[in-house]
């Protein structure tokens, strides 16, 4: 039997790009949220859009019912709850958003599934950007009955779901969208640097293009940003650096071929490199070019 989504006390660990976009979509829909991050100043971000802060996630594992992280990486996730699990009330659900290693992804809830405690993989297709319009599909995984348990949250975020079976399978698949959209950005900035090589402006390539069979998605959310050069943060080029390598080693672990995959992972490390780490996935172009086309703005 679905829950009411009136029935969850819901919390969050982890307001960054994706936790703080996910909060913003829940608090549109009427869902309270208590959150906890590292970073004081998302903290204030999550308390402006409207939702409660705590001092510890701890508190939030035991004010809370159903849990979403939105973390870096599997490790952190099993870092964190390593350290929570005494506080974790043994029939609440954990929803974690986290693009992470399968196999590390099912050992963590085969771990809270030994302490009553379900687990569900919603991993996010889509940008912080289209996440906040609902744009986005979600990769389901986990126990079936408790993914439909869960829908009312679910459904708050988008209307888009797959499940693709038992924890992992979510996460695995993950990685195969997350290859195909890494690539179609990278496809894209040779094309445009290499119009621009041959004495085709940019700008003018891209909406010529857009009206051609080569137009995609991509395309559109990716190409002026790319143009523009601006790199104003959706989905940061390290976070899909990581899952480049996670992408690498399932493909050694199966037997996959995945030669274009090894030579975007040179790409974004030559990106990083130059300091685009932290801008958007769409700066991508810059590895293509011999100087930055942009000033390279640092963190504070």
């Amino acid at each position: 039997m679905n829950l009411n989504i009136g029935e969850l006390r819901v919390g969050l660990v982890g307001v960054g790009l994706l936790g703080s976009a996910l909060a913003e979509r829940l608090i549109q829909h009427d869902v309270s949220i208590i959150g906890f991050d590292i970073d004081s100043a998302r903290m204030d971000a999550l308390t402006a859009m409207g939702g409660v802060t705590s001092d510890s996630p701890g508190h939030v594992f035991k004010s809370c019912n159903c849990v979403l992280l939105s973390l870096p990486t599997s490790d952190a996730v099993s870092e964190l709850l390593s350290q929570n699990a005494s506080v974790i009330p043994r029939d609440s659900t954990i929803v974690d958003t986290t693009t992470g290693n399968p196999e590390h992804m099912s050992t963590i809830g085969q771990s809270l599934q030994r302490l009553g405690i379900q687990y569900v993989e919603a991993n996010v297709a889509g940008s912080s950007e289209q996440v906040r319009t609902g744009d986005v599909t979600l990769f389901l995984g986990g126990d079936a009955t408790t993914v439909t348990r869960m829908k009312p949250l679910l459904k708050a975020i988008t209307d888009k779901h797959f499940y693709l079976g038992p924890v992992g399978a979510a996460s695995r698949f993950k990685l195969i969208h997350n290859l195909l959209l890494g690539l179609h950005r990278a496809t894209l900035a040779e094309g445009l640097t290499f119009a621009e090589s041959l004495g085709f402006s940019p700008q003018t390539t891209l909406e010529i293009l857009q009206q051609t069979p080569a137009a995609s998605a991509v395309m559109e959310n990716k190409g002026p940003k790319m143009v523009a050069g601006d790199y104003a943060l959706q989905a940061r080029l390290s976070q899909h650096l990581k899952d480049v390598r996670l992408i690498l080693a399932q493909a050694e672990s199966t037997g996959a071929k995945t030669p274009l995959s090894k030579i975007h992972k040179t790409l974004l490390e030559y990106a990083e490199h130059r300091g685009f780490g932290d801008a958007d996935n769409s700066a991508i172009m810059e590895a293509y070019r011999r100087k930055p086309n942009v000033e390279i703005k640092k963190r504070p």
